[in-house]
């Protein structure tokens, strides 16, 4: 009796990489707790993530009569894979997590004032997951500190390695 190998030598390129990430989030706000979502998509999405037409820089996440929505992210159509749909690159996409950790979010961004920013997009076995942050956005001057920081560290690392290096 021969032995059954499901997909015996395909490796999926989508096994659990990272599709795309919002840099600009970390630099923009203070990201206090995070969460993982699915994301409700149509099938042209789906391919066209596939080949790596995923942004999500300039996209938020609000709560609509207790749903979770993605707003402004983009996902550009492929040109063979939506012919019969007429695809919105931008369109509003619904946001998949249990009652129990949108309620949470609910809270947090209503009364405590917080807002929810996509920070990554990264597949998880077959399916696409988004991972959200609560965050409150930062003053000029936390940037300006934050960028000192990293400056600062950057030149201790050098003088390190300069020091190890001559001893």
């Amino acid at each position: 009796m021969p032995t059954m190998n499901k997909k015996a030598g395909k490796d999926k390129p989508n096994g659990g990489g990272t599709i795309a990430l919002n840099k600009r989030a970390r630099h923009e706000y203070h990201l206090e707790q995070r969460f993982e979502a699915g994301m409700a998509l149509q099938g042209w999405e789906l391919k066209a993530i596939r080949a790596g037409r995923a942004n999500i820089g300039d996209a938020y996440a609000v709560v609509l009569e207790g749903e979770l929505f993605l707003i402004g992210s983009q996902i550009t159509p492929l040109i063979s894979a939506s012919t019969h749909v007429v695809a919105n690159d931008r369109r509003t996409r619904k946001l998949l997590m249990h009652r129990r950790e949108i309620d949470v979010l609910i809270g947090r961004v209503q009364r405590e004032g917080y807002t929810l920013v996509p920070t990554a997009l990264y597949w998880k076995g077959n399916k696409v997951k988004m991972e959200l942050a609560l965050a409150h956005g930062k003053q000029s001057h936390d940037k300006r500190d934050a960028t000192r920081e990293r400056d600062w560290n950057r030149e201790k690392q050098r003088v390190m390695r300069r020091h190890n290096k001559n001893a």
